[in-house]
Order: structure tokens, then sequence, then C-alpha cells
């Protein structure tokens, strides 16, 4: 048995003071700056699809401007509000009468509001759930998704097969931008490339997603029997890791292919025809 004879004691001071409710955080680095942007691009997302959903006109230049090209906000439109050469020969909601664009963004805004990275984005944004990693949460009680409306999040898998179909439809817009009605024949213009780089930031965005590695990869205890489905998981992940740099890009972008669009209907701009 060994005893110690005279023991010293050595007193540690912690620097800083102890976090807890009346001290919110410890961190000295602009911590709030991650979240601050957040909301700013965020909210002038909203106030401007807001108003953009709302206008009701400037969302087509056709063949009076030799042109086809068509906000993503109003594609497909399907309503018997759409102005002529939008909509074709499928109008499936005749009943509908007022702006198209607020049946059509039903879809994407689902897709992007259960999106696992902008619900982290928003929930620290705008909810201060928590503002940002080692600060604490703005609210005293978490509940989590477990209650309404928040449970309604996990519908999220089905809105990404939605966002697909809405991703096909955007292509179908960018490569009828090749055409150049009233003699123009097929050409390309600056018009024709915003719509086609929209429609590339949507598939990665919706590539990236972690329902679609999941979908891919999700519940195989073994790659080796499933090659195929391996291969796609394999071409996924990368994408993944990228998932809030795409989320980003394609909402930026998504508003800015309106806004071309809107510019070049209304006459403010002319769409330049490269070649």
């Amino acid at each position: 048995m060994t005893t110690v004879e005279n023991p010293t004691v050595t007193h540690v001071a912690l620097g800083g003071t102890r976090g807890g409710p009346d001290v919110p955080t410890l961190r000295r680095d602009r911590w709030w700056l991650q979240p601050l942007v957040t909301t700013t691009v965020l909210t002038a997302f909203v106030v401007y699809s807001t108003w953009a959903i709302f206008v009701n006109k400037d969302y087509y230049a056709g063949a009076a401007l030799h042109r086809d090209l068509i906000s993503p906000f109003y594609s497909p439109c399907i309503t018997a509000s759409c102005v002529p050469g939008t909509r074709g020969t499928a109008v499936v909601a005749t009943w509908w009468h007022i702006t198209p664009a607020l049946l059509v963004m039903g879809g994407p805004l689902g897709f992007r509001l259960t999106c696992y990275y902008y619900r982290r984005a928003y929930y620290r944004g705008f909810w201060q759930s928590p503002p940002n990693c080692g600060v604490a949460d703005g609210h005293r009680r978490y509940t989590g998704e477990s209650r309404f409306p928040l449970i309604l999040q996990n519908v999220h898998r089905y809105f990404f097969l939605i966002g697909l179909l809405f991703n096909t439809i955007l292509t179908i817009d960018a490569v009828m931008a090749f055409r150049m009605p009233g003699g123009g024949g097929i050409g390309v213009s600056i018009g024709t490339l915003v719509l086609c780089v929209n429609a590339v930031l949507l598939w990665l965005y919706s590539l990236s997603c972690h329902a679609a590695r999941h979908l891919c990869g999700g519940h195989v205890r073994s790659f080796s029997r499933h090659p195929v489905r391996y291969r796609l998981w394999k071409f996924l992940t990368p994408l993944n890791a990228r998932h809030m740099q795409f989320a980003w890009a394609s909402l930026v972008f998504v508003g800015l292919t309106d806004l071309y669009v809107r510019l070049v209907a209304s006459g403010t701009i002319t769409d330049l025809k490269l070649f």
C-alpha cells in the first residue's frame, strides 16, 4: 500500500465565463455572420419570388421576340390564365384564372422547404435553434421534429420525387429555348444558356440530396449484390458532399433566371443571339 505525504494541490483557472442560460456562448469569432447571411438571402428570395409570382406578367418571351423563354416560376403553365404560347395544348386547371405560378410553385417550394440542408439553415437563421455550433438555443425547450407542424418535414422523400418531375420539365424548357421562332430556326442565345445552366444546377441540387443517395444505397446490406445501385451511390456521394453549395447556387440562379426572362419579355433588355 502506497501513501502520499504532503500532497500538493494545483489550482486550475479556466479562462472565460462558464456558459449557461445567462451566457449564450463563449465563442469570440463572428459566429453570427453565417445565420445573418442565411436570413438575408432567404428573405430576399422570398420577397422577390412572392412578387414575381403575383405580378403575373412578363414571364414568357415568345414568337414576337423570336424566342421561346419561360420563367421557371411559371413552368409548366397549365392553367387557363397562361399567356398564349406557354401552355401549348395541355390545359389541366381550366378552373384556375389567377396567377399560374401560384399553382406551380407548390412542388419546388415543398422540396426546398423540407430539404435537410435548408432545414438546418432556416432553423439557425430564423428560429435561432440553435444559431450556430457552441451557441445556446434561442428557445428554452426543444421538441425536435416530433410535433406538428415540423413533423411534416418527413414528407421530404416524396417532394424529392416531385422535384425530379419539375427538373424534367425545366430541362425540356431549356431544350425548347434553342428554338428561334419567326424565321430564326435553331440557335443559341444568352437566354438559352441561362435556362440550360438553371436546369443543370437544379439537377445537381436534386441529385446531391440525401434522399437521392439514400434511394440508391439505402437498405442495401451488400453492395456486391447490387452493382448498379452501388455505382449510382458511388456517383452521388461526391455530389452529396457539395449539397450546400448546390442548394445556394440553384436557389440564387433560379431567381436570376426568372429576372432575366422577365427583363427580356418586358423589352427592358434584348436577348443577344450568339450563333
